[in-house]
């Protein structure tokens, strides 16, 4: 049965209220902290398939020791260790003197802030009968993270655990560390920052006593130490203005540099050869200085690339930071750019042992056909930024490769250098033609000299 044309006018009327109502939402001023608040995600469906098909496309984004925020806390595999987070409340709680009740509360002064960090958080942790638990999962996993991060940096465990302790012995946080740093990269289980700036303002009794600026820099080394080579992130942690928002974000500025790259210029290039092709070409390929991965530059027929070692947790780790590129703006795109341009020059295992022999490659797999299977993979469905300056490192490549003179020089290098006795063969030639050469013309010049008067 068809609708009236009254009650269709008032449906649609219903309708224009109600957008009407969503525009004053539109304005940029609105819609800006709406999106700048979140920084933790679930990776949607759609991405997991991209980019790591559709058998286990859960696998690269989920925990496998501890869940750290509300997103994994209740998964069954992970409760095994909730025992001992609250364990480390406990005792940070004892050593410091604190009571439990003050060190919630200091956490509950930022308690809206964290939640708006979650993007799409369930009504139920919102509510005010569940905020109670947000909370605890916030002090109970800001109070692990400390206490893990604090014993590997002093290279001993707390006096007042147990020397067996399965967790916070020293050998328990050895035999855990690599675990417990690879879910820390994983998007979806993270801690904001915030929640551990407070809780060690509060515990340490530094609050008030030393500057907001130097607690938030603290922070970030911590985190930085566990993280990455102590002695780079020493030196990371004094370029870093303010607290960053979690610990992946803070692997991310480890990974690609505190400064972005200058934009490209915004013209679309055509992808590069491969690196056996380049060196053809007459290439050189070069380890650069720099240690993230925006240091691809190329000048004077030299590519230079990053240094970067590949092991088991390296596609999972790949995958997390291009995630949190596609899901987080302000992120910037360079982990992306960086993986599709090295899909670019990594076309089978022999492009792979070239960069190895280089050192531009530290292969800490099977095989270097499966190093080339991990780059030719990650960047499934991902493409080049038109503002990224490795498309002005395309164009210039690609230019060497098709200047007249590059291609002469390329070919006799391929025709007569490659193989030595075709060499042998080329300059006895050489040698030949330029004997016959002489011998013409000092015949000639015998014939047409005047003849000497006595």
């Amino acid at each position: 049965m068809e609708k009236k044309p009254a009650v269709i006018a008032s449906s649609c009327d219903e309708l224009v209220l109600e957008m009407e109502k969503m525009l004053a939402a539109t304005d940029p001023s609105v819609e800006w902290p709406r999106w700048s608040k979140p920084s933790i995600y679930r990776v949607p469906q759609w991405l997991k398939k991209m980019t790591h098909g559709a058998e286990d496309a859960d696998e690269a984004y989920r925990p496998r020791l501890v869940s750290l925020g509300p997103f994994h806390h209740d998964d069954p595999d992970l409760l095994p260790m909730e025992e001992h987070k609250r364990r480390a409340v406990l005792h940070m709680a004892k050593r410091s003197g604190k009571p439990l009740r003050e060190i919630f509360a200091a956490v509950e002064e930022v308690a809206d802030e964290l939640m708006d960090a979650y993007h799409d958080l369930d009504e139920k942790w919102r509510c005010r009968a569940e905020r109670g638990r947000f909370l605890q999962v916030m002090v109970v996993d800001g109070c692990f993270l400390l206490e893990i991060m604090k014993g590997l940096a002093h290279k001993k465990a707390p006096d007042d655990y147990a020397p067996n302790d399965p967790v916070f012995s020293a050998q328990g946080m050895l035999s855990l560390w690599v675990g417990i740093r690879s879910d820390m990269l994983m998007i979806e289980n993270q801690v904001p920052l915030l929640a551990l700036y407070k809780l060690e303002a509060f515990l340490s009794g530094r609050r008030g006593i030393i500057s907001v600026a130097q607690c938030a820099k603290d922070i970030n080394k911590m985190v930085l130490d566990f993280m990455c080579d102590p002695l780079k992130a020493a030196k990371l942690a004094e370029g870093i203005d303010g607290l960053c928002l979690h610990p992946l974000d803070i692997f991310h500025k480890s990974f690609c540099g505190l400064h972005p790259p200058s934009r490209g210029s915004y013209v679309w290039e055509s992808s590069v050869p491969s690196a056996v092709e380049l060196r053809d070409a007459g290439i050189h390929l070069k380890k650069s200085k720099t240690v993230s991965v925006n240091g691809i530059e190329f000048k004077n027929g030299v590519l230079s690339l990053p240094a970067l070692s590949i092991h088991d947790g390296t596609k999972k780790i790949f995958l997390n930071l291009m995630a949190f590129e596609r899901l987080h703006s302000d992120t910037g795109t360079i982990a992306t750019d960086y993986m599709i341009f090295m899909d670019n020059i990594i076309d089978s295992e022999r492009d792979v042992a070239l960069l190895r022999s280089k050192g531009i490659i530290k292969n800490l797999l099977s095989s270097d056909k499966d190093a080339a299977d991990l780059y030719n993979t990650l960047s499934r469905g991902a493409v080049l930024s038109p503002y990224s300056k490795l498309q002005d490192v395309r164009r210039q490549v690609n230019a060497h490769c098709n200047n007249t003179w590059n291609k002469w020089k390329t070919y006799f290098r391929h025709a007569y250098l490659k193989n030595p006795w075709v060499f042998i063969s080329l300059m006895a030639a050489v040698i030949l033609l330029i004997a016959t050469l002489l011998q013409t013309i000092y015949t000639v010049w015998g014939f047409y000299r005047p003849s000497s008067t006595s």
